[in-house]
């Protein structure tokens, strides 16, 4: 099978596996360049209410295809750059689910995830120093909002691999599970993720991010939405709320 990426939905969960195992799942250009429209048709779908990002086999990406960068290196980073801004745009809950290596144009798809879980035992790296490439700012300042200036600048300036444990301590992941056990967790945790509010995570998306301008916008969406009556009688109830509203027929235009 020829590198790509490989998509499936169910139970509003959309997974996106990044396939190219000769290569221990490298990013590719027609990789870089196919994320982004793909991701739209995954945001547009109602039937999606979180999106996971994972590898294929025991790996999640090793990086970009070096091969690619033969030619322009300007340009196959702006290829990761706009696949990496796709990503951290899409309005739905994300997680990265990390096997083996996390390293180079990985860490940056990683990074725009909202959330990362890993395998123990997997490896982080931010490589641009190991070949001469200035990181983009943006992901620069991505990685620091991650993991703090002291961290970001040991892995910038060493390339250096570091393993679950200080990728935990620092801020890189969320979770660490033991072997066997990342699939179980991610799915329960989709499963949690599809169960809440979509009003309250595209907004706490936006505020996280840094938007400062929406909250009169978010507040006029809660009031038209119905979904904060339905919490609280569910919970009067004791039974599972049915929310409602939902991104792009509730909102969230920006």
């Amino acid at each position: 099978m020829e590198p790509q990426l490989l998509h499936r939905v169910a139970d509003g969960v959309a997974t996106v596996v990044i396939h190219n195992p000769a290569k221990r799942n490298a990013m590719t250009a027609g990789m870089w360049r196919a994320l982004p429209p793909l991701l739209g048709l995954l945001a547009a779908d109602p039937a999606v209410r979180a999106l996971v990002l994972t590898g294929e086999g025991a790996t999640f990406c090793a990086g970009a295809d070096i091969s690619t960068l033969r030619g322009s290196s300007d340009e196959a980073q702006g290829l990761a750059v706009r696949a990496e801004e796709a990503l951290a745009a899409f309005t739905k809950p994300t997680l990265a689910a990390i096997r083996g290596y996390c390293v180079g144009g990985g860490s940056q798809l990683a990074a725009a995830c909202d959330l990362r879980f890993a395998r123990e035992g997997s490896l982080f790296g931010v490589t641009p120093a190991k070949l001469g490439i200035v990181y983009p700012a943006s992901s620069t300042r991505r990685l620091v909002s991650l993991v703090g200036p002291a961290t970001a600048k040991y892995l910038l300036f060493s390339g250096e691999l570091i393993d679950t444990e200080r990728a935990l301590r620092t801020g890189l992941v969320d979770e660490v599970l033991p072997e066997g056990g990342l699939g179980e967790r991610v799915a329960e945790f989709t499963r949690v993720l599809a169960a809440r509010s979509q009003l309250t995570q595209a907004a706490a998306k936006e505020f996280a991010g840094g938007r400062e301008d929406r909250d009169a916008y978010w507040a006029g969406q809660a009031r038209g939405s119905g979904d904060t009556d339905e919490g609280v009688a569910a919970f009067l109830e004791r039974r599972q709320p049915k929310f409602t509203w939902t991104v792009g027929g509730g909102g969230s235009e920006r």
